[in-house]
């Protein structure tokens, strides 16, 4: 097996495939990649068993034949080459030889007969949807995704197929992101699927192309992608998501308007002198008026008012700081709307015109 290949369009497919690997692992060859040379194309293929991705790159060369090699160093080697370089790429005496220019490299080898099978079952439902929009739906719900909790579907990330209509939803049990929009297209039927949180990011961080198309197919218990000349898969989480409709069935305080830049800034130099660790703001909401407040175990302390669009009870509430900033950073709109529910127990952030995106953070005891 022997090709000829340019280092721009190995670099990327490579990094792609490399971030799915993990550093360690319990099997030595999940540490290399898969090259498979085949119709005068080579594929890459890297997984950890729960996500695999596979990326194909035409190439000028009728050669067959496949191996794996040590990922990472492959990477490494291909990133330090000059740009636009030729590689030439041979497996000889069970070592791939690297060469380009008057550099040369020989890599140890493992038999591609032991590469691990990525086991999926048949995925009875699919549907295309645009990729920014896909993408722009990950970037607005993946930072609440919990990370390691007990309640594993929360280490993950639901999606909600309702015929035409796409649901996200994210939560870490302290605050919860839905972002809802329209598929484009009748799919007639109705799916709930939790994507584990490893899958989110590297999905997230994969779609770099607005204009491009997503082939999403699924069943109950897997998942594949394909977008350009990438094939993403993964092993969804066995489990079922939290009712959360009743958070939406309560009595609420008037909405608050105000502008989202004042809040966000206001935010950030409040939040220098809350406590490190729970990093609590005190909202003091009346007529017309927010007073946000802070202070640690050193008894600093920081107070700043905002006029605001309010009409009703004055009430007290306190937030993490760091929950409601990523919320606001995540509106479209100049303007936020914050609705409190009536016993204090949830906080929606919104936006006034488009109810694309909805936020609840939950209150702090301070």
């Amino acid at each position: 097996m022997k090709f000829i290949i340019n280092r721009e369009q190995l670099l990327l497919p490579l990094q792609q495939i490399v971030s799915v690997i993990e550093k360690r692992q319990t099997m030595p060859i999940l540490s290399n990649v898969l090259l498979t040379v085949n119709d005068n194309k080579l594929k890459l293929t890297g997984t950890d068993l729960e996500i695999q991705l596979i990326a194909t790159i035409t190439l000028d060369s009728n050669e067959m034949g496949e191996i794996t090699v040590p990922a990472r160093k492959f990477l490494d080697i291909v990133r330090l080459l000059p740009n636009e370089s030729e590689i030439k790429l041979e497996l000889s005496d069970e070592k791939v030889k690297i060469s380009s220019g008057r550099s040369r490299f020989s890599l140890s080898t493992l038999s591609a007969d032991n590469y691990p099978e990525f086991t999926e079952s048949e995925l009875e439902n699919q549907f295309l949807i645009n990729a920014g929009k896909m993408k722009k739906a990950l970037d607005k719900t993946v930072f609440c995704m919990a990370n390691q909790d007990v309640r594993y579907y929360l280490n993950g990330l639901m999606l909600n197929i309702s015929n035409s209509k796409l649901k996200l939803v994210a939560s870490d049990g302290h605050r919860l992101s839905i972002y809802e929009d329209s598929i484009g297209q009748a799919t007639g039927y109705e799916a709930r699927i939790i994507l584990p949180r490893k899958g989110v990011i590297e999905l997230a961080r994969l779609l770099d192309d607005d204009e491009a198309e997503l082939n999403i197919q699924f069943s109950n218990s897997n998942i594949r992608i394909y977008f350009k000349d990438i094939v993403f898969s993964a092993k969804l989480v066995d489990a079922k998501y939290p009712d959360f409709s009743k958070v939406f069935d309560q009595p609420f305080f008037n909405q608050i308007h105000i502008q989202k830049n004042l809040l966000k800034d206001a935010l950030t130099r409040v939040a220098i002198l809350a406590n490190e660790k729970f990093k609590g703001i005190t909202f003091d909401i009346s007529e017309g008026l927010l007073k946000l407040s802070s202070h640690n175990p050193e008894h600093d302390e920081a107070i700043e008012e905002l006029i605001i669009e309010y009409h009703g009870d004055s009430l007290s509430i306190a937030f993490n700081s760091q929950y409601l900033l990523d919320a606001v950073s995540n509106l479209d709109s100049e303007l936020a709307v914050l609705t409190i529910a009536s016993n204090s127990s949830s906080c929606f952030v919104e936006e006034p015109e488009q109810q694309l995106y909805k936020f609840i953070v939950m209150p702090m005891r301070l």
